[in-house]
Parts: C-alpha cells; structure tokens; sequence
C-alpha cells in the first residue's frame, strides 16, 4: 500500500516501472532535468483532472518532447509479435486496503485495480458472514463514508467502482455522494435479476474470471468504455459509460462469431 500516492492518485512503483522498462527513450528525454519525476506526476495530474483517465490511457501523456504510451492494446488475432509483446509490457496489479485519503490517512478502500499503475476500478467487498451485502452495506459506504474530494474519487480519474459481495455486483461511473446511481453489473437468472447458481464458487466468480482478466480489462478501455458530449466540454458536465455485464457480453458473442 506505501506504493499509492493519494496525492497523484497513482501506484508510483508500477508506473515508473512500466514506463522505465518499456519507454526507456521517452524516459532518457526527461532525465536532464532534476525534478523529471515531479514534472511527469504534475503534468499526469493536470491532464487527468482535466480530461480524466480514459484519455491518458488511450492517447497517452505528452511532457515537453517526450512522448508516453500508457496503455499497450491488446493484440488482434493478425497482430504481429511487435504488438503481442507490447502487450506483455502492462502491469496489471490490484493493492488491498488502499489509503487513498490525505485528510484522514487511515481511510482504506477494499481494493484497487491499476493498469500501469493508473487506477481503473475501486472495489468495496461485503460477505454474509459479516452480515453485509453489495447492494445495501457497500453501496452505502461509497455513498456516505468515502470523500468525494479526494484526487482517487474525483470524477473520471478513476472508470469505475464496483460494490461486490459473494452473489451480487454493482457498479457506478460517478461517486456524488447521496444522490450516486448505482447500477447492476450482474449476469441476470432465469430472465430475472440477480446471478446464476455457481457450483465451483461463489455467484459473483464471473466478475475476477471474466472480467477482470488482462485481456479483457484492456478490451473494455479499448471499447466499451467511453465519455458522451464533446471532448472539450468540461469533465463535470459529461457523462462517463463502462458497459453493463450483458452489454459486454453479447458485443463480444456476436463479434466472436463473426
């Protein structure tokens, strides 16, 4: 956990092992100055705050001349080894009981994917043998007990945030509070709400078997997730979509079998 810098909102180990390792040109135009590090995290800051996450993943981080990818795309099935290996290159990393608050450090998230070492989902977990559950006790928790203001729950600087337990999945784009609108990110049973029965595990196992894999977290980012409106338009006044789970679903069934 000493590896997130709440101020950045970033895993500062996995980012500058990422860029280090696999732009170590783009690293090597920077490294005249003092104060690089500070430059690259001040600048990653200004953009994310402006445009939000998804824009820096999928166009990448300009800092003076140099250039920074921050997410390799997943390889297509007439991809070459160039993109293949590219691929490889991203650190996908998940960090338990995140200190994400800089006014009460003592304030932890559950979980916390990075990509790069760029958040992409907050998880808030429940279990029966608490008696708690997704839909009432972690919903509540994001709604009431998590600050809004700080730079990890600021709108846009991280896709999604997930409430979870062992049966069910919610999701919301947007932290506001009281007035936050989750929805369901469940498979659905028997043309109802709620997930099948799972024989090998709990109802939920779909959500780290399927949806969080490297592949597809960085399919989702590539094209399911994406902002309304004009890109010029200010960060508040848009709206940022990540699919439901049977939106996911049926795009990559129809497209598979195309």
């Amino acid at each position: 956990t000493e590896d997130f810098n709440a101020k950045y909102a970033i895993d500062e180990k996995r980012f500058w092992s990422f860029l280090e390792q696999s732009q170590e040109e783009e690293v090597e135009k920077l490294k005249r100055a003092p104060d690089w590090k500070l430059k690259v995290m001040e600048r990653f800051h200004k953009m994310a705050k402006k445009y939000g996450v998804l824009r820096l993943l999928k166009k990448g981080l300009d800092v003076e001349d140099a250039h920074f990818t921050l997410l390799y795309q997943p390889p297509l099935a007439s991809s070459g080894e160039t993109v293949k290996e590219r691929f490889k290159q991203n650190q996908f990393s998940v960090t338990r009981q995140v200190r994400y608050n800089l006014d009460n450090t003592r304030e932890e998230i559950d979980m916390v994917i990075f990509l790069n070492g760029i958040p992409v989902a907050t998880i808030e977990l429940k279990n029966p043998w608490t008696g708690q559950n997704a839909k009432v006790h972690a919903i509540k928790q994001y709604k009431d007990d998590r600050d809004t203001k700080q730079p990890l729950l600021n709108f846009g600087r991280c896709l999604v945030h997930f409430a979870v337990d062992t049966d069910e999945v919610y999701m919301t784009t947007k932290l506001s509070g009281g007035s936050t609108f989750f929805l369901p990110f469940n498979k659905g049973h028997n043309h109802g709400k709620g997930n099948p029965p799972n024989s090998y595990g709990h109802k939920s196992a779909y959500l780290w078997q399927e949806v969080f894999t490297k592949e597809s977290l960085a399919n989702i980012i590539q094209h399911f997730v994406r902002f309304d409106v004009k890109a010029k338009d200010a960060l508040s006044k848009r709206t940022l979509f990540f699919p439901r789970y049977h939106q996911m679903d049926v795009v990559r069934k129809i497209f598979g079998h195309a």
